[in-house]
């Protein structure tokens, strides 16, 4: 979606494959933080930083995307699922100087929970249906397959895992097709 903006596109991922899977989703830059170190990266060819950070990891994922925004940079945290599998649940961090940072640059830090933007649904899946159809969206499908709402734990530990490339779906009905899933 942000390519369709018209924004260059930064993804960061776990492997060769992951990162040839991104490569042709039309990612213009892949790190592979298996094979390159993200902050360096980052640093040499974004020296004035970025504009939007879209962040689902947490921990030191954030603390990564908050120091390289931009001036006026914003933030998106959709997640933390480096935090979500302690023995406790969720492990929230201190940000100690975090509004330090903000403030020295005007950058904003915003959360984005899916479910509080429910009366938005509809119209956000008729636009995504509208650019899949017209081939102006990509979306690739993890080629595990998950049948029934008793494989929906397995599902969710297939995506903790790493292994996963592409989305993880859970089909309901066995003869739900890929070509539907990826709507």
């Amino acid at each position: 979606l942000a390519k369709v903006a018209g924004n260059t596109v930064v993804a960061t991922c776990g492997g060769r494959e992951k990162a040839m899977l991104l490569k042709d989703l039309g990612v213009d830059r892949v790190i592979d933080y298996k094979a390159e170190d993200i902050k360096t990266v980052l640093k040499k060819e974004f020296p004035k930083g970025v504009d939007i950070a879209y962040e689902s990891v947490g921990g030191e994922m954030f603390d990564l995307c908050l120091n390289a925004l931009a001036i006026f940079g914003r933030l998106i945290v959709i997640g933390m699922i480096s935090q979500y599998q302690g023995e406790h649940g969720w492990t929230p961090n201190k940000y100690p100087g975090l509004c330090e940072k903000l403030l020295s640059k005007s950058q904003t830090v915003a959360g984005f929970f899916l479910v509080q933007y429910s009366h938005f649904w509809q119209e956000h899946l008729d636009r995504l249906f509208q650019l899949y159809s017209r081939g102006q969206l990509k979306v690739a499908i993890d080629s595990k397959r998950f049948v029934g709402l008793n494989a929906v734990a397995d599902a969710v530990e297939h995506l903790h895992s790493g292994k996963s490339i592409g989305k993880v779906v859970v089909r309901m009905d066995p003869t739900f097709t890929d070509q539907v899933a990826r709507l």
